[in-house]
């Protein structure tokens, strides 16, 4: 299961439009809750004007088979208060479906930083315990840099250590709720501002192809993602026209 958090930029969901556009991914039914804000519009994956007028809501379900792939879109934020109903139904979801793994794309705000995450990459992960056993050894091959957890009281108290992802939601409850139950998780998040964040999005996503190789492709671009017909409306002026 592939799932974004609703976070800093909207990066995960953008990261999220990409995979499902590139891949033609099937919608096949909607996840009911009422932790989100309501909201319907037009077909966001668009190919032709057949299908431009079919209705999405806030959260749907993509499939494809072929890659054992299912994903969660979400596309409203989250009512107040609502955040640990939604994912204790969420995660009462994914054991029911038996889903083997979950995969969380996020954000977490890049003013925020402590001094250790300023270094290198702007891109990090965290994995539950039971999917550290699985797939620790691939990240570090890939050599990839884990979510730093951050002073609980810095100034006062630097040897206490938490997990600390300012601006992104419910990523981190998602993630302590999945380690607790035993299920398979990773966050992949980016550090990013406020502002247009699609190339936040394509970093995030190429991050996630190192690891699945959702597509095939010897280095990753940003031209290999085929781009939703929807962006066009709310970023049209910034992206080239053949992007589209």
């Amino acid at each position: 299961l592939l799932q974004p958090a609703v976070s800093v930029g909207n990066v995960g969901q953008l990261a999220t439009d990409l995979v499902i556009s590139t891949l033609n991914m099937t919608k096949v039914g909607y996840f009911y809750t009422d932790c989100l804000v309501p909201m319907v519009g037009n077909n966001p994956y668009a190919t032709a004007e057949e299908n431009s007028m079919e209705l999405s809501i806030n959260a749907e379900v993509y499939s494809l088979p072929s890659k054992k792939l299912v994903v969660l879109q979400i596309r409203s934020p989250f009512i107040k208060n609502k955040y640990r109903p939604f994912c204790q139904t969420l995660l009462s979801w994914v054991k029911s479906s038996k889903c083997a793994r979950v995969v969380l794309l996020s954000s977490s705000h890049a003013y925020q930083r402590d001094d250790e995450q300023l270094l290198g990459t702007p891109l990090r992960y965290l994995l539950t315990p039971d999917l550290q056993k699985a797939v620790g050894g691939l990240m570090q091959e890939l050599n990839w840099k884990e979510m730093e957890k951050v002073a609980a009281y810095p100034g006062i108290n630097d040897t206490e250590k938490v997990l600390h992802i300012p601006g992104g939601g419910i990523t981190k409850l998602l993630f302590t709720e999945s380690c607790s139950e035993g299920i398979q998780m990773a966050v992949l998040l980016k550090f990013c501002s406020e502002g247009d964040n699609i190339p936040d999005a394509f970093a995030l996503v190429n991050y996630l192809n190192e690891w699945l190789q959702l597509i095939k492709s010897e280095v990753n671009t940003s031209s290999q993602w085929k781009i939703p017909s929807s962006w066009r409306l709310l970023f049209g002026s910034g992206l080239p026209p053949a992007l589209f």
